[in-house]
């Protein structure tokens, strides 16, 4: 199994990235995505998550702002973000069970 991340950077408040992850391994259209994020000094925590069927649900804080999808022809999870926040700074990781991937980071800076 493997999970890539990629997409994250230095972005200023207010604008907008869109994070991809690849991935490999196993049957991707059968499972349950998720995005987790870590900031600095804090425990990782879950951001977004979508179902084999493309339902999705989001942590509260992020709602109306990022988007999470999905092509499981390409064998990847994207989270596009949008009006990003100095507290949407972290890094960024793609899950799946107890899968992982490296993580990209996001920073939101001025």
């Amino acid at each position: 199994v493997q999970l890539v991340e990629s997409g994250g950077g230095l972005v200023q408040p207010g604008g907008s990235l869109r994070l991809s992850c690849a991935a490999s391994g196993f049957t991707f259209s059968t499972v349950h995505m998720n995005w987790y994020r870590q900031a600095p000094g804090k425990e990782r925590e879950w951001v977004a998550g979508i179902t084999r069927f493309g339902g999705s649900t989001y942590k509260e804080s992020v709602k109306g702002r990022f988007t999470i999808s999905r092509d499981n022809g390409k064998k990847t999870v994207f989270l596009q973000m949008n009006s990003l926040k100095p507290e949407d700074t972290a890094v960024y990781y793609c899950n799946f069970m107890d899968y992982w991937g490296k993580g990209t980071l996001v920073t939101v800076s001025s």
